[in-house]
């Protein structure tokens, strides 16, 4: 699914059709609000975002996905009359992943969302870690144990992303401590198995890949638990 916000009824019938007619699925807003309404029914795979609209411009939009702990990894294309190098660069240090200026080509405008579709999938899959019934995405903050999401507080996937990306070796509650809290933390290692304990309760079939290691802290296995 790719949304088109646009305020202009002609360029977004034009945008929907041009993408249907290229075999996605497209849905058009001509204002943030709406916009922000279908976003907590579903996520798109990419953002075609207009600068001036009513209400909420487009450069606040932008932020707001950016700051977004659900929408933050969605690829966005600013379409814009704004042409700019201010208006440019503004978008791209506030997370746009592509600037396009209006008029343009329709075969322009789908070659571009390939290509920036491309770089999402590969940047998607390199944060994407999994071992045995369990696997990590980074950029969607999301957990899976055999296919099924699994809900974590913030410190739980720090913890569990933290021992996925470094399978097989053992870190003491301290390093953990060091690694996955905060600088400066106060609390002490009690914390540690605290969260380790709740972390294997939600795993289900994958709590024993996080592993105990006797008198010195905790792994998690390069191997399915047996």
């Amino acid at each position: 699914m790719i949304y088109s916000v646009e305020d202009d009824q002609a360029i977004r019938d034009l945008v929907l059709y041009t993408l249907r007619q290229a075999g996605y699925e497209a849905e058009g807003f001509a204002e943030g609000k709406s916009f922000q309404a279908a976003l907590s029914q579903r996520l798109p795979k990419l953002v075609l975002l207009d600068q001036m609209l009513p209400g909420m411009d487009g450069e606040r939009l932008l932020v707001q996905l950016r700051g977004d702990e659900r929408t933050r990894h969605i690829p966005v294309i600013m379409l814009t009359a704004k042409g700019s190098e201010m208006d440019k660069v503004r978008s791209l240090d506030d997370g746009a992943d592509d600037y396009i200026v209006k008029p343009f080509g329709v075969m322009e405008l789908l070659s571009r969302i390939w290509a920036v579709l491309r770089r999402s999938e590969k940047k998607q899959q390199e944060e994407r870690l999994a071992v045995g019934p369990l696997e990590i995405s980074l950029g969607r903050r999301e957990v899976k144990v055999n296919g099924e999401p699994v809900s974590l507080t913030n410190k739980e996937f720090r913890l569990l992303h933290f021992l996925m990306s470094n399978p097989g070796l053992v870190f003491t509650r301290d390093q953990l401590l060091d690694s996955v809290w905060d600088t400066g933390y106060a609390g002490d290692t009690r914390t540690v198995d605290m969260h380790v304990r709740t972390l294997r309760v939600k795993l289900g079939d994958g709590a024993g890949l996080v592993k105990t290691v006797r008198g010195v802290g905790y792994k998690l296995s390069e191997e399915e638990a047996g």
